[in-house]
């Protein structure tokens, strides 16, 4: 056995934070990214050169079986973030959502088995609550599945508590509230909202506007993360990660139109309005279980995430990629 970490998911946007969160918690990092023609590591390739040079990059798919254990070879800590994440787009591909979210987290949890890791933290959603039915939302609150993204993240979890349940291996499912932060693609709501003020847009189009969500910043989330792996007391556990505060979409377009400076109409644009029965229209966390587990507190605030995120979006480098004109899926 290795004392390699294992990261897949690493060249997105929870895992690149995450990625630089290990590196600096002093640990040897393999970090898995989707393979492509381009040799692209996705948010990996803008991470400061000290820690971009402490990663092992590794390029593969968790769909395929033989690569996951190959990869994870010598490794005993093994993080797996990688998903399909679109719940619009979800709605046009379930299979890729099926094959990606159940079939990758199957592989991964088959790897680790074989490979005898010491710690597996499968990543899940705050969307497998569906539309809160008793505030804050515990670990024990119903699943439903009011999306194919969220039918597939359930599907996952069961198979990664089956795991623990079957063979012993020592699992926990994490389960972030909506996180945010710098290097979040379009497809959210917050880079959605700063991309259009800070594009000059004079309507500012989105989906409804009524729904509450509980907001964490990347980092703390990252820092739950950590934090799980490191508490033998997670192992076969659900936890989630929240701030036990929720704000409505209409509310934070509000805050953010104030920290940018820029003033647009919102206008509710039908092709973002997710069908009546698949909105979730109330997710407020509890997080008194992983303070429990590990003592984790939140350290930033939302007014201080939100600005911090604007900060990062002023750069024109850093958004130069986003179509802030389109509907990103």
């Amino acid at each position: 056995m290795g004392d390699l970490t294992f990261i897949t998911g690493a060249g997105g946007f929870i895992g690149s934070h995450l990625a630089e969160a290990l590196v600096r918690s002093g640990r040897r990092v393999r970090a898995l990214v989707r393979y492509n023609s381009m040799g692209s590591w996705g948010w990996l390739d803008t991470l400061p050169p000290d820690v971009k040079d402490s990663l092992e990059v590794v390029a593969g798919d968790v769909r395929d079986p033989n690569g996951m254990r190959v990869a994870m070879a010598g490794c005993n800590e093994v993080f797996h973030l990688a998903a399909l994440i679109g719940i619009p787009y979800s709605y046009h591909a379930p299979d890729s959502y099926v094959d990606t979210n159940v079939k990758g987290t199957l592989n991964v949890l088959q790897a680790a088995r074989d490979a005898g890791v010491q710690r597996v933290l499968v990543t899940s959603t705050s969307e497998v609550y569906g539309t809160a039915r008793q505030v804050p939302i515990t670990e024990e609150h119903p699943r439903q599945g009011q999306s194919p993204y969220s039918a597939t993240k359930i599907g996952a979890d069961h198979l990664a508590l089956s795991f623990h349940l079957s063979f012993g291996t020592p699992v926990t499912v994490v389960r972030p509230f909506n996180t945010y932060g710098p290097r979040q693609s379009a497809r959210a709501v917050i880079p959605t909202i700063i991309t259009q003020l800070l594009g000059g847009a004079s309507e500012l189009r989105l989906g409804s506007v009524h729904p509450t969500r509980d907001l964490v910043f990347v980092e703390d989330t990252a820092r739950a993360f950590i934090a799980l792996a490191e508490s033998a007391s997670s192992v076969g556990e659900e936890v989630n990660i929240a701030t036990q505060q929720e704000v409505s979409v209409a509310d934070l377009a509000e805050q953010l139109m104030q920290i940018t400076g820029r003033r647009a109409r919102i206008v509710t644009a039908d092709d973002r309005v997710r069908p009546d029965k698949s909105e979730v229209e109330r997710l407020l966390g509890s997080a008194a279980k992983l303070q429990r587990l590990t003592g984790w507190e939140p350290s930033v605030t939302l007014n201080e995430g939100l600005q911090r995120t604007v900060e990062w979006f002023r750069d024109p480098a850093n958004r130069s990629g986003y179509k802030w004109q389109l509907y990103n899926v």
